[in-house]
């Protein structure tokens, strides 16, 4: 039986995995922020505009034009209008949370791969703070064996 297979160990312990972040207290909070967001036009729609004006502003000084005081002042009242938001503040910490946690899982389950063993809390750390077991250019540099 192929380890990619739905019937075999790995994948029934990786579902079980899924099934334990989905069922977590924690994680159906954060998810429910998210969906909260979405399904709410208005900080959805006053998230992307102040998205769109920060955009716009990066890409003036990108090709050099200088930002008028207005357009500043304009934009920081719009943003911190944005954050009186609380479905915009939760979304964004759960959003950043959510971040964190595939990152963690994905940094962890990769490492696991290149080493052919469960990763140390050093090499771990190592490993995010060098952009991979190998330092993320595929040559040794990450610590962890390469």
């Amino acid at each position: 039986m192929s380890i990619l297979s739905t019937e075999s160990t790995v994948m029934e312990k990786t579902i079980r995995l899924c099934e334990a972040i989905v069922d977590d207290t924690e994680f159906k909070a954060m998810h429910g922020n998210v969906e909260a967001f979405l399904s709410n036009d208005k900080a959805r729609e006053a998230y992307k505009n102040v998205h769109e004006k920060g955009a716009e502003l990066q890409d003036k000084q990108r090709i050099g034009v200088e930002l008028t005081a207005q357009e500043m002042t304009d934009f920081e009242l719009s943003r911190e209008e944005l954050f009186q938001n609380q479905t915009v503040v939760s979304f964004m910490e759960a959003q950043q949370k959510l971040q964190s946690l595939q990152k963690s899982v994905n940094d962890y389950l990769g490492l696991t791969i290149e080493l052919g063993r469960v990763p140390t809390d050093e090499e771990l750390m190592a490993a995010s703070s060098e952009g991979g077991c190998c330092g993320g250019s595929g040559g040794s540099g990450g610590g962890c064996g390469c």
